[in-house]
């Protein structure tokens, strides 16, 4: 076998050094150091608060979860009563939570998107009377606005005896706001179900519409058939189920309202506060949104014809929202965490029911714990929400 000649034999790879002269090393090491500091701070923390409460003789764990609450909660969307567990009270909290936040959000959002496109009307009043009203309710902060709205529903109404009735069956009292309900009958599960069929089919539509449009260039009538679904849809399930017409009014007994559906003024005060502080910055981020569109956008659908309301809603806004939702995203998240001062005017929110249920089994860190993975989880949420949204509505690049 013939020997390869020393000149076409390849060099030896040369041997590898670790040093600190090399930036990939040095990085590696500092990362290290960094996680290995930060496990033993919690390590630190961790150990020192579990000597601490076994030399006070402290329990820790979840087991409290399976014990009585027994302590009752005012508003509750699921059955409840002081004789089930600490857990179902937390369900409870949440539940609560979820429904100012969501209720917040969207009422803020449309109140927001309404001001922040008055602040742009061409009519003098309109556009100063938004501008002072994102102006004050900016600069108040939302504590002092939940005293107020509260003290206003709880001093300015009257008693259950003398409430205020705007409309049959509508009453106004310092015990809150009591409306007709719907009656028990299945036509009215059956009308849900077929509004939420409506929606999917709307969405499924808009998008066909959408991409039919960008195809022909032909527009397709998308309101008149998401009304048409929306709206028809439950009626004609509510016509199948029998028509039925028959509602749970409220009615005075006693010293309160018996029957119906009733909003408190716990609730309404938090929700105001929360709709009317939170729709001032979603205002402004409307109308930045709007003023970062080309006017040149503008001035060309003016020269194809288009009314001042089409180009708002099918040029402006569509572009506009690339630069809305980032931001709107973040007004998201404030309205769910301010949610929590809730306890200020004694909405039973998750931290005024965690609250009570710590200062009853005195398990502060299991407590503080549970409300901040809530908080946490729903945070995080609706940012994974938003930015998926966002990036459905981001330019491709080529």
């Amino acid at each position: 076998m013939a020997s390869i000649p020393r000149s076409s034999r390849r060099p030896a790879p040369p041997a590898v050094r670790l040093s600190l002269s090399d930036p990939f090393v040095r990085s590696i090491v500092y990362q290290i150091l960094v996680v290995g500091g930060v496990a033993l701070i919690i390590w630190y923390l961790v150990s020192n608060t579990m000597t601490n409460m076994e030399a006070r003789k402290i329990a820790s764990g979840f087991d409290f979860l399976n014990r009585e609450a027994g302590f009752a909660i005012s508003e509750h969307s699921i059955d409840y009563s002081p004789a089930d567990t600490y857990f179902r009270a937390l369900v409870v909290g949440v539940l609560n939570t979820l429904l100012i936040a969501v209720l917040g959000i969207v009422l803020a959002t449309i109140l927001g998107t309404v001001i922040g496109i008055g602040r742009l009307a061409k009519n003098w009043l309109i556009a100063k009377v938004c501008s002072v009203y994102v102006e004050v309710m900016r600069n108040l902060p939302l504590a002092v606005q939940l005293f107020f709205w509260y003290a206003m529903i709880i001093e300015n109404l009257p008693g259950p005896r003398q409430a205020i009735s705007p409309l049959p069956g509508v009453f106004l009292s310092s015990r809150g706001i009591m409306v007709p309900v719907p009656g028990d009958d299945p036509a009215y599960g059956w009308m849900l179900i077929a509004c939420l069929i409506g929606v999917v089919a709307t969405l499924l539509i808009s998008r066909w519409a959408r991409a039919r449009q960008a195809a022909t260039g032909q527009q397709f009538p998308m309101m008149r058939a998401a009304a048409g679904l929306i709206l028809g849809l439950p009626l004609l399930a509510w016509l199948a189920g029998g028509a039925p017409t028959t509602l749970d009014w409220p009615e005075l007994r006693g010293f309160n309202f018996q029957g119906g559906g009733s909003m408190s003024p716990e609730f309404a005060a938090l929700l105001l506060g929360l709709v009317t502080y939170t729709a001032a910055f979603i205002a402004e981020i409307v109308r930045s949104g709007i003023l970062a569109v080309s006017h040149g956008q503008t001035e060309a659908a003016s020269a194809l014809g288009l009314r001042r309301s089409l180009n708002l809603r099918l040029v402006v806004l569509p572009q506009a929202l690339r630069v809305i939702i980032p931001p709107m995203i973040s007004q998201y998240l404030n309205i769910t965490k301010n949610s929590s001062l809730a306890v200020l005017i004694g909405y039973p929110d998750i931290v005024s029911i965690a609250n009570t249920a710590l200062n009853q089994t005195g398990q502060a860190i299991e407590g503080i714990a549970i409300i901040m993975l809530v908080y946490l989880t729903v945070s995080l949420s609706i940012a994974v929400f938003g930015n998926w949204y966002n990036k459905r509505l981001a330019l491709v690049e080529r």
